[in-house]
């Protein structure tokens, strides 16, 4: 195997703004995997958040190539479980790989990925679509656009998310979901839930900074609302610690490290009742399709980011106003988009 590692510069449609800040282009890293003719291909995008820049991705995937390249044909567990072992500190490269990976695997055994990960047929969850903080006038706006999607996403965290809400309530009657990106305290969320409740909100995701993780035990208990860990829930380790202080948790591959990782996620998760919500970055067709193979196995799911940007470098799973639809490949289904 033949391991060649890239960054894409995807262009964002709008501006997007959450809690911790804006961007207009994100740096994505593109692996590659060449394999007895075949083409496997991944994608990580990662998050500064989680200490983790497209350059450290590049030098961890090049640190472990020679691992990938003298692996034995067919050897793909144990592959998998030596770069897990080396990639433990760095799970956006681990991700990169392991998509690649799967999609070389699935290629060469003809099959979809959801297929082998046992899903007879791809009747995924609709997925949301998120919509970024700006002015409540631009936001109102960005509504309007999404008329056709019938699950938001609202980013908050701001001096105005109660007015952000009622505004974009009057502009829809899809179903809204609230991201407040570690942006609240104890007592605004279980006031906010409330409010939100009654403007017909789902659940909230992840209110309070992520260190304060034992003040969500009152939020659990007081909230009006299901919330939802994101920032809380990157490994498969995380999930025991969340019981009793969020209804659910939020599995984005590119945090936990792809889809062998991201299985053991849903396992967990289920053993422990918690509600699973499939995530994403903003990242291209091959971070979303892989996603997506996965998405039959969850509950509700938000993978929007490749419809959020203008170049996407790959076809594969759609997003079709919520509906993700599911090409006729095998692997991951991607096909590079200038082919």
């Amino acid at each position: 195997m033949k391991l060649s590692v890239e960054t894409a510069d995807l262009e964002l449609k709008h501006r997007f703004t959450i809690a911790r800040g804006s961007e207009d282009v994100v740096t994505s890293v593109i692996t590659t995997i060449e394999h007895e003719g075949l083409r496997g291909y991944g994608e990580a995008s990662p998050n500064s958040y989680y200490s983790q820049t497209p350059e450290t991705v590049t030098e961890a995937l090049r640190e472990v190539a020679p691992i990938i390249e003298g692996s034995r044909p067919g050897a793909y567990p144990e592959l998998l479980r030596q770069l897990r072992d080396r990639l433990d500190g760095n799970r956006a490269a681990l991700c990169a790989a392991d998509l690649a990976l799967h999609d070389v695997l699935g290629k060469r055994r003809g099959k979809p990925i959801y297929k082998m990960l046992g899903v007879e047929a791809p009747r995924a969850p609709l997925s949301s679509f998120t919509i970024g903080i700006s002015s409540i006038d631009h936001m109102r706006e960005k509504v309007r656009e999404a008329r056709k999607f019938p699950i938001l996403k609202i980013k908050l965290g701001t001096d105005r998310d109660l007015d952000i809400v009622r505004a974009v309530r009057e502009e829809t009657n899809a179903t809204l979901r609230i991201d407040a990106n570690c942006g609240w305290d104890v007592g605004q969320t279980i006031t906010m839930s409330r409010e939100l409740a009654e403007l017909g909100v789902e659940f909230i995701e992840q209110p309070l900074p992520a260190e304060r993780l034992e003040e969500m035990e009152e939020v659990y208990r007081e909230s009006a609302l299901p919330v939802f860990a994101d920032e809380n829930s990157v490994t498969v380790d995380d999930i025991p610690s969340l019981v009793g202080r969020f209804h659910g948790i939020n599995i984005k591959l590119v945090k936990c490290g792809g889809i062998a990782e991201a299985m053991k996620m849903v396992e967990a998760a289920r053993t422990h009742d918690l509600q699973i919500m499939l995530g994403c970055m903003i990242e291209s067709s091959a971070g979303i399709s892989a996603a997506a193979h996965v998405a039959p196995l969850v509950d509700a799911v938000d993978l929007d980011g490749a419809i959020l940007i203008t170049n996407d470098p790959f076809r594969g799973v759609e997003n079709q106003y919520g509906q993700l639809v599911f090409p006729n490949r095998p692997g991951l289904g991607l096909e590079p988009a200038r082919s």
